[in-house]
């Protein structure tokens, strides 16, 4: 049922450089990361729009532009994405917007003849208690997480979407689905980063204001995995290459770190010398949570970036455009 299909050099993506791709969301952590591993790779013909440039929850907008550009590889990483306290406030545009995007970029591929479409979700997709580590096979077999269900719901939708249109119209649509992401482009809001860029920004504000201390939530015991966003961008075009099977494939990085690990790197990174302290009486959050991705690695693909390697390269951008514009 998910077999992957090499496909020959004629109808390989690598082989057509040439070719108009649709990169959806190019100036987001994943789309930006896509669009710069094609550039790198010789892609000469990259359709990208801003969301002034075209709305993609408007259908009539984005029949328009398939209509008239003609893309024949399409990468959907545009998506309305936000932490727990953005779903709780706004459940209906994670919902709504999120499923709007999916089923007019999806069907536009599909009427104007693109030749292949890869559909990005999250991991948040699986059951809050998958068994771990999470195979492409937890999908609905339990509940989700209460906190992000309406952007899961949506993001299950897009991958059931890609395989009802692959079924009933021999359309090449398949899904990817990232475990947590970091690097350029991501976002490093005091309130309502990720816990990556969070520690970035808390360790570099407190090494330049000469803080004594940082002081970080819970115990540090939890499991967390990391991909760095070029990986992932490596993965995608892996794919787009390699695989055309019904089901969704994970794209991880196997590899497990303990917060308290994660938060000595950031603070060796950034280069504090002040002290780490744990605050046990704040909530540790999930103990472990880790995709498994043996299904694409028995295709061939191995993430390269290590973490010590990524947290480098992330705070380096970091310093070069955050810090610049405050």
């Amino acid at each position: 049922m998910g077999s992957s299909n090499l496909g020959t050099t004629e109808d390989s993506f690598l082989s057509h450089k040439s070719a108009k791709v649709f990169v959806a969301g190019h100036r987001g952590l994943v789309g930006s990361a896509i669009v710069r591993k094609l550039h790198q790779l010789g892609f000469t013909d990259l359709l990208l729009r801003t969301h002034a440039e075209l709305d993609l929850t408007r259908q009539a907008d984005v029949e328009a532009f398939f209509a008239a550009e003609k893309p024949q590889y399409v990468i959907l990483a545009a998506a309305k994405v936000g932490g727990i306290h953005a779903n709780k406030t706004y459940p209906a545009d994670f919902i709504a917007i999120n499923l709007q995007i999916q089923t007019n970029v999806i069907d536009s591929s599909y009427r104007h003849g693109v030749k292949k479409l890869l559909f990005l979700g999250s991991s948040c997709i699986y059951p809050k208690f998958a068994p771990q580590p999470i195979t492409e096979e937890a999908l609905l077999t339990a509940p989700l997480e209460p906190t992000n269900e309406w952007y899961a719901v949506a993001k299950i939708a897009g991958i059931k979407m890609c395989q009802a249109y692959r079924l009933q119209h021999g359309f090449d649509a398949i899904s990817g689905m990232p475990t947590n992401l970091y690097g350029p482009c991501d976002n490093f809001h005091p309130e309502n980063s990720h816990v990556l860029p969070a520690l970035i920004r808390r360790f570099h504000e407190a090494k330049a204001s000469g803080a004594k201390e940082v002081v970080v939530w819970g115990t540090g015991s939890p499991l967390r995995e990391f991909l760095h966003v070029d990986d992932l961008a490596d993965g995608v075009v892996f794919l787009m290459e390699k695989y055309s099977g019904l089901v969704h494939v994970n794209v991880g990085s196997g590899k497990e770190v303990r917060i308290k690990e994660l938060a000595e790197l950031v603070k060796e990174v950034i280069g504090f010398e002040g002290d780490l302290i744990w605050d046990s009486s704040k909530p540790d959050g999930t103990p472990r949570k880790l995709m498994d991705s043996s299904k694409l690695a028995n295709l061939g693909w191995i993430p390269k970036v290590s973490l010590k390697e990524g947290l480098v390269d992330t705070y380096k951008w970091y310093l070069e455009n955050v810090k610049k514009q405050s």
